[in-house]
């Protein structure tokens, strides 16, 4: 594939994704509405865009990382959108989190265009975008998902095609049920060793290759303990995926008890104000009321 790579969304996920690219070589042309963050990446070698439409033209494939499939819907379909600008063929990858039945709307809808669909939400966050490690699950036809692959090559260590349309997304909404539920696992165990007066930070290194052990565990009870609350996610991100995994789950009849728990906890941290923070302010919740900020 010949052209450049457009990149329709720079925030936090999209500007770890677009650094990736620029330095591992890829020609890349951003578009956000946030002028700063096209700054940063133009700072890097980007060159930038004043329009989806614009960023689209002449490009190989198009990558979108943004918030929430109405803003997908928007960004590619609207005016000065993706399909306006973008050639016949053209690859569009949606690396956002959104849910499986509006992605296979969407993907519909791009096929009448003449556009190519490949839903591709992540797992690994900033961390794992930064060395190239991010874990990919992939839904489309297989000869678009392996033209995806090529375009990630260097921004994921691990690239899995789910299935057609939407079958990543739903395989991304598994994946963040198995994180939610870890994430505040790890968060209550740190809670308890701490009231019990073991000496949390020193647990990891106890249960590793243990059956307890999990890269959340070890990157997080140490941040938990540490009350590091630097920001690498967001817990009001975590609402929206446990959203969509309740919505799935009731379209399916599937029970998922410890789900709605676990997204009830997040949602009281982010009504507590907490919804910006990264995932280490579980810890907040434990403290019991009144919940503050802790910016």
């Amino acid at each position: 594939m010949s052209g450049h790579v457009a990149l329709i969304g720079a925030g936090a996920m999209g500007g770890a994704i677009g650094t990736r690219l620029v330095q591992t070589g890829s020609p890349l042309v951003v578009f956000d509405l946030d002028a700063e963050k096209v700054a940063a990446m133009v700072a890097l070698g980007a060159k930038s865009a004043k329009s989806a439409a614009e960023a689209a033209r002449g490009a190989r494939a198009v990558i979108l990382s943004l918030n929430a499939s109405r803003i997908v819907r928007a960004v590619v379909f609207g005016a000065a959108g993706v399909a306006e600008g973008a050639d016949k063929g053209c690859l569009i990858i949606d690396m956002s989190s959104i849910d499986p039945e509006s992605t296979k709307a969407l993907a519909s809808d791009a096929a009448e265009k003449g556009l190519r669909w490949v839903d591709s939400p992540l797992s690994g966050g900033i961390p794992k975008a930064a060395t190239g490690e991010l874990t990919l699950m992939q839904g489309g036809a297989s000869e678009d998902v392996a033209d995806a692959q090529a375009v990630l090559a260097k921004v994921a260590s691990n690239q899995t095609h789910m299935g057609p349309a939407g079958a990543g997304q739903t395989t991304k909404l598994i994946n963040q049920v198995l994180c939610g539920l870890n994430f505040l696992a790890v968060a209550e165990a740190t809670a308890l060793a701490e009231a019990a007066g073991v000496d949390a930070a020193r647990i990891p290194q106890a249960l590793k290759g243990g059956r307890a052990d999990s890269a959340i565990l070890q990157e997080y009870m140490p941040r938990y303990v540490a009350r590091d609350y630097r920001r690498t996610g967001r817990i009001d991100n975590m609402v929206k995926d446990l959203n969509g995994a309740q919505d799935l789950a009731r379209l399916t009849h599937t029970p998922m008890p410890l789900t709605a728990i676990c997204a009830e906890v997040h949602r009281l941290l982010t009504v507590a104000g907490l919804g910006g923070e990264d995932q280490a302010a579980l810890m907040e919740f434990f403290k019991g009321p009144p919940l503050v900020s802790v910016s």
